[in-house]
């Protein structure tokens, strides 16, 4: 699908080499008003917006909001970020911990889940905060992985030998500075046992500059075999500068995969995720877990129910090959994996 980006954001080929992808991090858009005005949309939309807003920021980049079409209140991209009055709203079923985290968090920074591999939150940072986020009401102040308690998490894994993965997280890890991530990837390297270095980002969708030689660098410096899992959620998200940054990351010899979350009214048609599935493989990443929602006090009105999600995957089966028809999981509080829904 072609859209006019609004007038006035740059997109990211007309940005110039002094546009750092921290200056274009610190220039987020965070005021609903701005962003209505950028996109030329209903002030009637901006009271919701800010209500909203005071519970859990806006932030999005200005490379991202030109992707948008402008005077469309139902642009897939700009429904994934618009703060509205429904997040407000308190839904059964619906909590602010909903995979249970904070029972599975052995020392500061560090969730530890899954058998063989555990997680780092290493930034409490994003570069987007998408509405449906599970972790809009995770405690980061009390998880700052710095000092000494990076230290902690870091015996902590020389500790368990079963660890052979580490995944970094968060908010986004890619939002810390390259040479915090440096550090952080040579002393996972100096542990044995650990094999794997796993980056669940948004950044090189959202902000793909971010993709940078010194990155790369660092990336590639150790034994550690990389794997990068993108977050993308609709095949708009997908352009020039995204495929350039994730053929960067393919030519670093980087596993590159992709995660989406079935949310209604952005992705929820059989002929959105095949062109979601078509879009990624094009730009050399593949599609490998889609998500039901997780189910996040705020989120509730991006729910798709597991009966309409199969039906999408049956669909998506009839439509494309299978190897662009990723795993319908959901992840559920308290089990020792994802879980796998069946599609019969």
């Amino acid at each position: 699908m072609i859209t006019r980006s609004a007038p006035g954001v740059h997109t990211c080929n007309q940005q110039t080499a002094s546009d750092s992808w921290q200056m274009q991090l610190a220039n987020c858009v965070t005021q609903p008003e701005k962003l209505l005005e950028l996109l030329g949309l209903s002030p009637s939309l901006l009271p919701a917006a800010v209500n909203a807003s005071k519970t859990f920021a806006m932030r999005i980049p200005r490379s991202y909001i030109a992707r948008m079409e402008y005077g469309n209140p139902n642009d897939p991209l700009l429904k994934q970020v618009l703060p509205l009055e429904q997040e407000l709203q308190e839904v059964a079923g619906f909590g602010i911990d909903p995979l249970g985290e904070q029972d599975k968090n052995p020392t500061e920074g560090v969730i530890h889940k899954y058998h063989g591999r555990l997680l780092l939150i290493t930034s409490g940072a994003c570069a987007v905060n998408c509405r449906f986020c599970f972790r809009r009401h995770f405690p980061y102040q009390d998880n700052q992985l710095s000092g000494r308690h990076l230290e902690e998490a870091l015996n902590y894994i020389k500790n368990n030998r079963s660890i052979r993965e580490v995944i970094l997280s968060g908010g986004d890890p890619l939002a810390a500075s390259d040479r915090r991530l440096r550090q952080l990837a040579e002393a996972l390297a100096d542990i044995p046992h650990v094999k794997v270095l796993r980056i669940h980002t948004r950044l090189p969708i959202v902000l793909p500059d971010r993709v940078t030689d010194d990155m790369l660098s660092w990336l590639g410096s150790t034994r550690l075999k990389t794997v990068i899992v993108l977050h993308c959620n609709h095949a708009n998200e997908i352009n020039g500068n995204v495929k350039t940054a994730i053929a960067r990351l393919k030519q670093a010899d980087i596993t590159v995969l992709n995660q989406t979350v079935l949310l209604k009214g952005v992705n929820d048609t059989v002929v959105a995720l095949v062109e979601l599935s078509e879009a990624l493989f094009d730009a050399g990443a593949m599609p490998y877990y889609l998500h039901l929602l997780d189910k996040v006090q705020g989120a509730a009105h991006f729910d798709v129910s597991r009966e309409s999600a199969q039906d999408l995957v049956r669909g998506m089966m009839e439509r494309c090959s299978g190897y662009l028809v990723p795993r319908l999981v959901q992840e559920i509080a308290g089990k020792t994996s994802k879980t796998i829904i069946p599609l019969n």
